[in-house]
């Protein structure tokens, strides 16, 4: 039986559209029903969103920050944490996780994602990036079921 909570990082643009907005919402809201802790890089778009949909939820947010200050974080993160390494944080947001959700994003997401398949994590994909290795997923109507699988084959290790 695992001793630590599950994690789970979500990745996603810092630059988002409305309908991305609200995928990242339910994401996170997704992320806190399931009992997980929602992990992300801390700052705005899909971060601010993710996370301010798991606090709605009542889940625990970790923010993971490429600078030095907390100040830096979104106001739905819990636990900042200043890495002070800029964009290499991307390799501590994918190491971090028992799971990731990738959302649609840029060149940061897929650094992420590959970071991801790199340390074996498995890597839901929400974003359309149809990378060999991640799970497909349509949309999130079906998350809270393919994360409840992962977590509960996490649980049996």
């Amino acid at each position: 039986m695992r001793k630590q909570m599950i994690t789970v990082s979500v990745i996603g643009g810092s630059e988002i559209d409305e309908a991305v907005e609200r995928l990242a919402t339910d994401v996170g809201r997704i992320v806190a029903e399931v009992g997980a802790v929602l992990v992300c890089g801390g700052l705005m778009g899909s971060m601010k969103a993710a996370s301010g949909g798991a606090k709605a939820a009542g889940g625990l947010t970790i923010g993971l920050l490429p600078g030095k200050d907390k100040a830096d974080a979104n106001e739905y993160i819990d636990i900042a944490l200043p890495l002070t390494i800029g964009f290499a944080r991307n390799a501590c947001v994918a190491a971090s996780a028992d799971v990731i959700i990738a959302l649609p994003g840029s060149h940061g997401t897929s650094s992420e994602i590959s970071y991801g398949l790199v340390y074996k994590r498995p890597i839901v994909d929400l974003g359309g990036w149809g990378r060999e290795g991640m799970i497909p997923c349509a949309g999130p109507h079906n998350l809270k079921a393919i994360l409840q699988e992962l977590i509960a084959d996490l649980d049996e290790v």
